[in-house]
């Protein structure tokens, strides 16, 4: 993997984030899917339930499999996170359809990178259907795939887990990611049933039978099965691919986000234990972050951090000439980002004009 002098993962704890004063201790955690991936959620436990939600969180070593070749890690402090949304059909999972072969993919992917005061993000989402390079990584079997110079992204995933999709988004951006976090299926929908569901605004009616969704226009209370269906959604909004569905999820995260705080969490203790205990168990992170502990430290350097100063766009791209249900990076364009992302700067407008990424229309159907 190439080393990157510019390369800024940070290897600061996710403790030592800035705190501010709070009457009660929380923990938030990013459940985010798409998914994803960014949604803030409140939990907090003490005594027994600080262990119980400890007991929850699944975790992966992503060092320990990846070893020292990554990109360089500078401690400048921001943060890089990879957030992922699972679809594996495996156990409740199953209703929506079967998996090829059987293994999960990467339904999808953001990387989130917080600026160094952890006041602004920038939110880039990547197509699971990029054709991308990708770097050799270690099956679960023990064996080594040699990579590949041509292969769709989500593959990553369904070949060496969270270990090879972190590898693989390195590989590409020559950023080291600084935390992982996934959440599947059924995950995230228990969360947002338990919040209570999200309010959005569509601006025409939504129908797809695909991803089980049928929303009136106007205000409408999502439940966890319909807010998983209208990030899913590809042929109900947009040109039924893959593009126009990431715009629906960062809309659906920019709703959230706003409601968040408002919707009774942090003044229901006992809605506040429910939403953790779902949380904890719906998510799987890097070892650094899989505990409570560090959990709350990573969430309180977020608590300011809003729709308004939020930059979401999707990696560009333009169509495969190879594949008409498949895109690729542009290669200028691609690197915009990732050298604003290294400078901890914007994203410059140049870089996403020319995409097919952020040209539809489905984000707006969705506030």
């Amino acid at each position: 993997m190439s080393q990157d002098n510019r390369g800024h993962g940070r290897k600061a704890a996710a403790g030592r984030r800035r705190r501010k004063p709070a009457a009660r201790r929380r923990a938030v955690v990013i459940a985010a899917w798409t998914a994803a991936g960014v949604v803030l959620l409140g939990g907090a436990g003490l005594g027994y339930f600080y262990f119980k939600f400890n007991g929850n969180i699944k975790t992966v070593d992503i060092d320990a499999v990846l070893g020292t070749d990554r990109p360089q890690n500078v401690d400048n402090g921001s943060m890089d996170i990879l957030v992922l949304g699972s679809d594996s059909r495996g156990g409740d999972n199953g209703k929506y359809g079967q998996d090829d072969g059987g293994s999960a993919r990467s339904d999808t992917a953001m990387i989130v990178h917080l600026n160094e005061g952890h006041t602004k993000a920038t939110v880039v989402s990547i197509p699971r259907d990029t054709m991308i390079a990708m770097p050799s990584c270690t099956m679960p079997n023990g064996k080594t795939d040699p990579g590949s110079s041509r292969r769709q992204f989500n593959e990553a995933y369904t070949i060496g887990g969270a270990a090879c999709a972190v590898k693989t988004v390195e590989t590409m951006s020559g950023i080291r990611m600084d935390h992982y976090l996934e959440v599947d299926f059924t995950g995230f929908k228990e969360i947002i049933d338990k919040l209570g569901g999200v309010e959005v605004t569509t601006t025409k009616p939504i129908k797809d039978a695909y991803s089980h969704l049928d929303l009136p226009a106007g205000k409408n209370r999502l439940n966890g099965e319909q807010a998983l269906g209208l990030v899913r959604t590809r042929h109900g909004v947009g040109d039924g691919g893959d593009l126009g569905r990431i715009q629906l999820q960062q809309a659906f995260i920019k709703a959230l986000i706003k409601q968040v705080k408002t919707i009774g969490v942090f003044d229901n203790p006992k809605k506040l234990l429910d939403v953790a205990d779902t949380a904890t168990k719906a998510i799987t992170t890097d070892k650094a972050l899989g505990d409570v502990k560090s959990l709350m430290g990573f969430a309180q350097g977020l608590e300011g951090i809003t729709p308004e100063n939020m930059q979401m766009i999707t990696l560009p791209v333009t169509g495969d000439i190879r594949d008409r249900n498949r895109v690729v990076p542009l290669t200028k364009e691609s690197k915009m980002v990732w050298d604003a992302l290294l400078a901890d700067q914007a994203v410059p407008a140049a870089a996403t004009a020319n995409s097919a990424g952020d040209k539809g229309t489905a984000g707006t159907v969705v506030q």
